[in-house]
């Protein structure tokens, strides 16, 4: 399949590595900065543009992969016709593209991506949605060359996985920040926890995260809570988060996790 890549970040970098893995050819990547979309277009053998009129009418699918606020706008600028255009966007409706395009749909696959760090793609869940059944069955056979878990699944239903992700990859990652920023005061390597947040991760590949939880708050332990507070005396905004989420796990012990 002949493909252009609209961005040249995060999901643009690991996505197109993926789709030139799997035998489609790259056509362009465009990006504002024409230095960023040369560096990805160098590693996935494509034209790399950074104006909207040097996009090539011989392709069939334009992958949108910018940020979410920006893919209006980007979208708006995009005069290809009779080509298939989906974003990779978790957060934003599929009719957002309808606007502009007569054939639209979602290409958005559920996983945290750093350019520093490789991954393999195989395992990344990709959610299609589409506003056609050929082009549903287009994104589905796409997707099903780079990917084992693919799934159709409607933008109420990706607004609602965007933000189960952001509890639990976004809001985690920040809390181990909170922990490396403890710990290094007290002249303590973060390497000490990798272990745990290990262990804790391969738990939830295996039960559910409601009956696996440990620590003071799920065992109603008031002293060591109090002593942990104390020592935030200093830092009253992550008193704050301490006390909200142990409220919440004790909410949770007792099934009420909202």
């Amino acid at each position: 399949m002949r493909i252009t890549l609209i961005g040249s970040g995060n999901v643009a970098t690991h996505l197109g590595a993926a789709l030139k893995n799997a035998g489609h050819k790259i056509v362009q990547v465009w990006s504002r900065n024409l230095q960023h979309a040369a560096l990805l277009a160098y590693h996935v053998k494509a034209e790399p543009v950074n104006q909207f009129e040097q996009l090539s009418a011989d392709t069939d699918l334009v992958i949108i992969c910018v940020k979410d606020d920006a893919l209006e706008e980007v979208a708006s600028f995009i005069t290809l016709k009779n080509v298939l255009v989906v974003h990779t966007c978790g957060a934003v409706n599929m009719q957002v593209l309808k606007k502009k395009f007569d054939n639209y749909g979602v290409f958005y696959p559920l996983q945290t991506f750093s350019k520093v760090r490789e991954l393999d793609f195989r395992s990344v869940p990709l959610c299609i949605e589409s506003a056609s059944k050929n082009s549903m069955q287009v994104l589905l056979d796409l997707g099903r060359t780079i990917s084992n878990n693919v799934q159709l699944v409607d933008s109420d239903q990706r607004k609602v996985l965007h933000l189960s992700a952001a509890f639990a990859c976004n809001f985690p990652n920040y809390l181990f920040g909170v922990a490396a920023d403890l710990l290094q005061q007290k002249q303590l390597n973060f390497d000490l926890l990798k272990p745990l947040i290990l262990e804790m991760a391969l738990k939830v590949q295996q039960h559910l995260p409601q009956t696996v939880q440990t620590g003071p708050a799920i065992r109603r332990d008031e002293k060591t809570m109090q002593t942990h507070l104390e020592l935030l005396n200093q830092k009253p905004d992550l008193q704050e988060i301490y006390k909200m989420l142990s409220q919440g796990i004790i909410k949770m012990a007792e099934g009420d996790i909202a």
